[in-house]
C-alpha cells in the first residue's frame, strides 16, 4: 500500500468554507485525473485510488499542470498550488475510500474490469454511499445488475479535459434512484458543469451516438473514394466547428433554415447514408496495428513529439476558447443552462 498523504481523516484541517465530504476517483488516467482536479479545484477533499506506485508518479505532474492552468486562467485562487496536496489523499488501497460519499471510477472501458472494482467498493463504503461509473457507452443498467444495491449506481459520463470543459453527461440505469440522480446533478453544478440527463440508458448515451454516426459517415465516405482524410476533416472544421459550440442540432436547423427545408433535404439524402454495423475496414486495420493517435505517433495521420505537443496543446488551448464563450454567451444559473 503507498499513501502520499497519511491522513486517515481527509476531512482534517480543511480551509473554512471547503467542501467537507470526501470523494473519491478510482483510476487515475487521462480522465480520472482531470475529474480529480475539478473536485479539488471546486473545494472538495479527494481519495484517489490507483493500482500500482508508477501510476501515481505518473498522474501527479499532470494534476499539478492542471492545477497550475486554473490559476493562469483565474478560475482559482492562486493559493491551490500548494493547498490542493492537503486536500489530496492518493492510495494504491482501496479501503481509503470509507469516508468517501461518493466514489467515480474511472478505470479502463472494460465491463469486467469495472465489475471487479466495484465488487470491492461495495464492501468499502457505506449503504448510502453513491457510486458512479465514468463510461463512454457501457449500458450502466448492465453495471447494476450484478451490484447489492444497484439503486445507488449512476452513470457520469465526462469530456477531456475534463477540469476546463463544461460537460457532464449523467446516465440513468433501470433502477438508479432519483435521490441518487439528484445528488450527481448538484455535484456537477457544484463543478461547474452542465449536466445533461440521459433518460434512456442506452450504448453511446447520446453524445457519443451523435459523434459515432458522424465517424461511421465519415470513413464511409473515405472508403466510397469521395473524399480524404484530411479533406473531411477541413471540411467538418470549417461547418460544424462553426456552430457546434453555440448550436446543438435542432437549434441549428431552426437558425439555418428551419425544418421545412431540412425535411426536402434529408428525403434526397438519408438513404443514401452508411447503415454499416461492422466496423469499418479502415479503421479495423488501424486499431490492429495499435493506432493510439497522438498517444503512439500513429493514427489516420502520422505524429512526431513535436507535431504531438503542438496538438495536446492546441486542443487545450480551444478548449478554454470555448468555455470562455460558452461562459459569455450561456451563463450558468442554479438550475443550469439555457
Amino acid at each position: 500500500m503507498s499513501d502520499i498523504r497519511n491522513d486517515n481523516n481527509v476531512n482534517q484541517n480543511l480551509e473554512p468554507g471547503v467542501q467537507q465530504c470526501p470523494v473519491g476517483v478510482v483510476g487515475l488516467g487521462l480522465l480520472g485525473r482531470g475529474i480529480a482536479v475539478s473536485l479539488l479545484s471546486s473545494g472538495f477533499p479527494v481519495v484517489g485510488v490507483t493500482r500500482t506506485e508508477e501510476e501515481i508518479a505518473a498522474a501527479l505532474p499532470p494534476m499539478e499542470a492542471m492545477i497550475e492552468e486554473l490559476v493562469e486562467m483565474k478560475c482559482v485562487p492562486a493559493e491551490l498550488r500548494e493547498g490542493w496536496r492537503s486536500r489530496f489523499l492518493v492510495s494504491t488501497d482501496l479501503s481509503r475510500l470509507k469516508p468517501c460519499r461518493l466514489v467515480i471510477e474511472s478505470v479502463t472501458e472494460d465491463l469486467a474490469v469495472k465489475q471487479d472494482v466495484f465488487d470491492r467498493i461495495e464492501t468499502i463504503v457505506a449503504e448510502d454511499a453513491v457510486i458512479a461509473s465514468n463510461t463512454s457507452a457501457i449500458p450502466i443498467s448492465l453495471l447494476q445488475q450484478t451490484r447489492r444495491l444497484p439503486e445507488r449506481f449512476v452513470g457520469m459520463h465526462w469530456a477531456e479535459p475534463a477540469h476546463c470543459t463544461r460537460f457532464l453527461e449523467l446516465i440513468r440505469g433501470e433502477t438508479t434512484s432519483e435521490a441518487t440522480l439528484e445528488a450527481v446533478v448538484a455535484l456537477g453544478r457544484q463543478l461547474g458543469k452542465d449536466p445533461t440527463i440521459c433518460q434512456q440508458d442506452i450504448p453511446g448515451f447520446i453524445v457519443n451516438r451523435l459523434a459515432y454516426a458522424l465517424y461511421r459517415e465519415a470513413l464511409s465516405l473515405v472508403e466510397q473514394g469521395v473524399a480524404d482524410v484530411e479533406t473531411i476533416d477541413r471540411s467538418v472544421r470549417n461547418t460544424l466547428g462553426l456552430w457546434a459550440t453555440t448550436c446543438g442540432p435542432f437549434r441549428w436547423i431552426d437558425v439555418s433554415g428551419g425544418p421545412a427545408l431540412y425535411a426536402r433535404a434529408m428525403e434526397r439524402v438519408l438513404p443514401t447514408l452508411s447503415r454499416e454495423s461492422a466496423l469499418p475496414p479502415l479503421l479495423a486495420e488501424l486499431a490492429a496495428a495499435d493506432a493510439r493517435g497522438i498517444m503512439n505517433g500513429r493514427g489516420f495521420y502520422e505524429y512526431t513529439e513535436q507535431e504531438r505537443e503542438h496538438w495536446e496543446d492546441r486542443q487545450r488551448r480551444h478548449a478554454w476558447l470555448v468555455k470562455y464563450v460558452l461562459d459569455t454567451e450561456f451563463p450558468l444559473s442554479p438550475a443550469g443552462s439555457d
